[in-house]
């Protein structure tokens, strides 16, 4: 059920923000999060922190800024796609408080 909520409040968020070129997306890879350029990564973790924050206050733009990059220099992200990363972090929030 989370997971379901999840996606669409990721669908949301994407979906109600102007469109741009060259933008990232939840459904791209993983690996192109190394390669995006420093105003990408702050508007993808500026669009995820305004869709999760209601989740739990401590996911905002910084925190997903930082366990992005964390998570992206860490492990094989070949495979990945940004929404399974966006929802490691959420995770790992989650984690947190319990």
């Amino acid at each position: 059920m989370q997971t379901k909520l999840i996606i669409v409040l990721v669908a949301l968020a994407c979906a109600t923000l102007p469109a741009r070129a060259a933008r990232l997306t939840v459904d791209d890879k993983a690996s192109l999060w190394p390669r995006a350029s420093a105003t990408d990564k702050i508007d993808f973790s500026t669009r995820m922190g305004r869709a999760f924050r209601t989740l739990s206050p401590k996911l905002d733009a910084a925190y997903f800024m930082r366990c992005l990059e964390e998570t992206a220099n860490i492990g094989d992200t070949k495979d990945l796609r940004l929404e399974e990363m966006v929802r490691t972090c959420i995770s790992l929030v989650r984690d947190e408080a319990e």
